[in-house]
């Protein structure tokens, strides 16, 4: 039996990851929105390249949340985008009230699914769709550190004038202002950059990593950023249908890792066919720990500010 990717959301990162879905080979997929038409019109342009591709596959729109029918993973990406000037948390309450129904949608269409959450705040938004759906924490997990972490690499890729292939990254934290890049578990082909790039450069280019969203914000002037967004979930999709065992940062709840517990908040886990099959809790060095619960604390306030939990 064909597998089958369920995206909501056919804007620009449900799109690309729709189509970075089909061109992997990853399944059936499906793309819904609430637009009539749109979902549609964009699966049908996907379908006739698909031939190109030389994958099989049913590439198909639709506007009802029950199209996420028989999905084995959810990749959640609808809600309104960040615009010049705008926090991440100032999407919260607009962003809550549509993944609300999409995740009542998931538990009842869907039930053994597995879900990737990119709406913003992310990390916020990953904990309502877990609450909200009563799935297994291990089935919800947040895209994020793989973005961030990818962000940092290319940066260090122009720094280097290399491969981005050749360069491991690790971002922790929320997917906000207070993410956490960590220099001391960054390497490039197994050298620290430590060795390669002075610390005051170091520290810029972890300044840009956090930034990185908003940078791209400020130039589009109308949009945000979606084509690593998108490849980021994808990548977190094809770990779980191909049970990889990646060891990646993704959002995730913890429970008492890392002095943290009952939220979501970007951490190294093992992905693969069970979802979150492992949390991995390095040891951190104080700074780092505190940069980390720093930026829990910024999750969990925006947790109680949307009282998701009620």
């Amino acid at each position: 039996m064909k597998q089958k990717v369920a995206v909501i959301g056919a804007g620009n990162v449900g799109a690309s990851a729709a189509l970075y879905a089909a061109e992997r080979g990853l399944g059936d997929v499906t793309l819904i929105d609430i637009v009539e038409g749109m979902p549609q019109g964009k699966a049908l342009d996907m379908a006739q390249t698909a031939p190109l591709w030389r994958k099989g596959g049913r590439i198909e729109g639709a506007n009802d949340l029950g199209a996420v029918a028989g999905a084995d993973v959810v990749i959640m990406t609808a809600g309104f985008p960040r615009k010049p000037g705008m926090s991440r948390t100032d999407l919260l309450k607009a962003n809550a009230d549509i993944v609300r129904p999409a995740a009542e949608a998931v538990r009842k269409h869907a039930p053994q699914a597995y879900v990737v959450v990119v709406t913003n705040p992310l990390d916020v938004m990953a904990y309502m769709f877990w609450k909200v759906s009563g799935f297994p924490a291990a089935r919800v997990m947040g895209m994020a550190g793989i973005l961030d972490s990818a962000r940092l690499r290319a940066f260090i890729a122009m720094e280097l004038g290399i491969s981005g292939a050749d360069i491991q990254a690790m971002v922790l934290g929320g997917h906000g202002d207070s993410m956490v890049p960590l220099p001391r578990f960054t390497t490039v082909a197994g050298i620290p950059i430590t060795e390669l790039i002075p610390a005051a450069r170091i520290a810029e280019i972890a300044q840009r990593t956090r930034d990185g969203g908003a940078e791209i914000v400020k130039l589009l002037k109308t949009g945000s950023a979606y084509y690593a967004p998108a490849m980021s979930a994808v990548e977190m999709a094809e770990a779980i249908l191909t049970d990889q065992k990646r060891l990646a940062p993704c959002s995730v709840l913890l429970d008492g890792q890392y002095g943290m517990r009952d939220l979501f908040i970007g951490v190294p886990v093992v992905v693969g066919a069970r979802g979150v099959e492992k949390i991995i809790e390095l040891k951190l060095a104080a700074e780092e720990l505190a940069a980390l619960q720093k930026s829990g604390k910024d999750v969990a306030s925006s947790i109680a500010e949307l009282q998701v939990g009620v």
